[in-house]
């Protein structure tokens, strides 16, 4: 009896489209092939450069010049914290007087209750010493990171998908990206934190695909390998004797039958011990500036934590290891703990130098206050020697982070802000924010056009470009599916990365959170949108006809996304618009 073709079902040898399954060996190689490496990252590096320059073009600007938003809190704490090497006070008029170029009585010496940590305002900081306590000189990190931001995007949505042209349709559309844009013209910390998290994710995909190009070079698996080829070509010989009989029996059972044969006589149990995995190294420096800039960023870190657990089970079951993810937990997750949880951590202490060399200071003004209880009696007496005083700074740091975690989980339940949202609708743009607005411009004035009896106006929104953040919500959708369907690990870092950074936040709906916090899971976001964006311009190996009609697809979507970030440029940079210009930026009434 003649049994039917069944090429187009998934078996051990051939996937659902009738493909041959590639060995461990294949699967181990890197997706993306460069004939010439040098145009893949001078590309990528032209891209970033052109988002560098326009995230610094006139950037001191916004606002007439002027501190925007939560820049008033971030700006001068950065200066105070380079300078005193703590966070200090300053005076009631500080803001004009820094306008006005005069830096002289400023700042107290009394300490300042910050609620976040330092990476963020060193950095700030550090920008302020190069070019100046100016807005062109306390936004130059941001650009200077908004624009790395795009660089990382590149390379990391290369690797994912093997195609240098998507990599570079990554970080065009971050580059169009108007929330994107906006925090990388502001002295604000979320634009930081986003890069380092983007960073941290970017080297843990490194990472997984270092660790099975590891295991092919220690593993002999030209037997595998071997061995699979020779059983879709229906020439092995499965014949087992001896005392292999039974391993060989029970090898079957728990693993694919191409690589039972020979799982047993080409390793051993556990498979290679590789405790050295120096982008996993780079993963753990990241996530500890991360965790020093918001404490937000413990959530990717933990939920990426797991997946780096299961990518590795996986390699190892790749080359024939049974009970991978079991045994993984011993081979791979636990000496992982010390890349991942141990070194952020002494990241994230050593970024609080500053504070715990002037714990004292924060002893004598911040214990028993309105911002902490009584830390303690020990603060009444001195500490004798070096390893005493070392563990009495560390103590004060631990009070004053419950101070900090009590501010944010109980100190703004009955505060509001007219720019708050709700999470559930960021990723769908339900309220930007408004961080200047200069109003009532009269005609003839700043070259307001306006009519008689109309006026012009002036604003900063923080505001993603609609049509590329409701297509990524689309593509958000598709990823979730595909990951759990096909079970394609690339589009589990698309859904770990939003969700992580996502749902947290639906917590804290009840006291002020801001729609722009979504810029730490929108380079995921935009991850998902290329990969659709890839399964519509369709395989290589498709028709003529299907790759014009997808890559006509494609291109009118990133066209799309320029044309509506050129739309609402004006809004983006303080452009100068009539009221009736405006409104017909402003789609929603939300969105006032």
């Amino acid at each position: 009896m003649d049994h039917p073709d069944r090429r187009d079902v998934a078996t051990l040898s051939r996937t659902a489209r009738g493909e041959a399954v590639p060995t461990a060996t294949e699967r181990a190689q890197p997706r993306a092939w460069d004939p010439d490496k040098v145009i893949s990252w001078a590309a990528t590096t032209f891209v970033a450069l052109i988002a560098t320059f326009m995230r610094i073009y006139k950037n001191d600007e916004h606002g007439s010049g002027k501190f925007l938003f939560d820049e008033t809190y971030y700006a001068k704490d950065a200066w105070s914290l380079v300078h005193h090497g703590y966070v200090t006070n300053y005076v009631d008029d500080a803001n004009q007087k820094i306008l006005d170029g005069n830096m002289h009585g400023i700042f107290t010496n009394d300490p300042s209750m910050v609620v976040h940590p330092e990476v963020g305002k060193y950095l700030i900081g550090l920008s302020e010493l190069i070019f100046g306590m100016t807005p062109h000189g306390w936004r130059m990190a941001s650009a200077i990171v908004g624009g790395l931001m795009v660089f990382v995007m590149i390379r990391l949505a290369r690797r994912v998908t093997g195609s240098t042209m998507l990599g570079l349709v990554a970080g065009i559309l971050m580059t169009f990206d108007g929330l994107q844009f906006v925090l990388s013209r502001l002295a604000l910390l979320d634009i930081f934190e986003a890069f380092f998290v983007l960073c941290a994710i970017s080297c843990m995909v490194a990472d997984r695909d270092w660790f099975r190009e590891r295991l092919a070079e220690r593993i002999d698996v030209a037997a595998v390998d071997k061995y699979e080829k020779a059983r879709r070509s229906g020439t092995v010989e499965e014949k087992t004797t001896g005392n292999h009989h039974a391993l060989f029996a029970l090898l079957n059972l728990v693993l694919p039958r191409s690589l039972a044969h020979h799982a047993y006589d080409v390793q051993g149990p556990w498979g290679p011990r590789i405790f050295w995995r120096p982008w996993l190294l780079a993963a753990g420096i990241f996530w500890g500036l991360a965790c020093g800039t918001k404490w937000g960023a413990i959530y990717p870190l933990a939920a990426f934590g797991i997946l780096y657990w299961l990518w590795s089970a996986g390699g190892r079951r790749s080359f024939g290891i049974r009970w991978s993810v079991l045994k993984s937990a011993i081979t791979d997750a636990m000496p992982g703990l010390a890349y991942l949880v141990l070194l952020p951590f002494v990241i994230y202490l050593a970024t609080w130098t500053g504070w715990l060399i002037h714990h004292g200071t924060y002893e004598e003004h911040l214990s028993n206050t309105q911002y902490a209880p009584y830390w303690g009696s020990y603060i009444q007496t001195k500490s004798p020697g070096f390893l005493s005083e070392a563990v009495r700074s560390l103590r004060d740091l631990w009070h004053y982070h419950q101070a900090v975690w009590n501010f944010h989980t109980h100190g703004l339940n009955d505060a509001t802000h007219p720019y708050q949202s709700n999470p559930e609708g960021w990723p769908v743009i339900n309220k930007p924010v408004g961080v200047d607005a200069q109003l009532n411009i009269q005609p003839g004035h700043q070259g307001c056009d306006a009519a008689p009896g109309a006026t012009c106006l002036r604003q900063v929104i923080l505001l993603g470009t609609p049509v590329l953040w409701w297509f990524s919500a689309a593509a958000l959708v598709w990823s979730i599916v595909v990951w759990i369907g096909r079970r394609d690990w690339r589009y589990g870092i698309v859904v770990a990365g939003v969700l992580a950074s996502w749902l947290p936040w639906f917590k804290y709906d009840q006291r002020p959170i801001f729609s722009y916090y979504s810029i730490v899971f929108e380079p995921f976001l935009i991850l998902g949108a290329v990969m659709l964006l890839g399964e519509i311009l369709g395989r290589a190996d498709a028709s003529k006809r299907r790759r014009m009609i997808g890559a006509f697809v494609g291109g009118t979507v990133v066209v799309a996304v320029i044309a509506n970030f050129a739309w609402f440029f004006p809004v983006y940079t303080d452009g100068l618009l009539t009221n009736a210009e405006w409104v017909q930026r402003i789609w929603f009434k939300k969105w006032i």
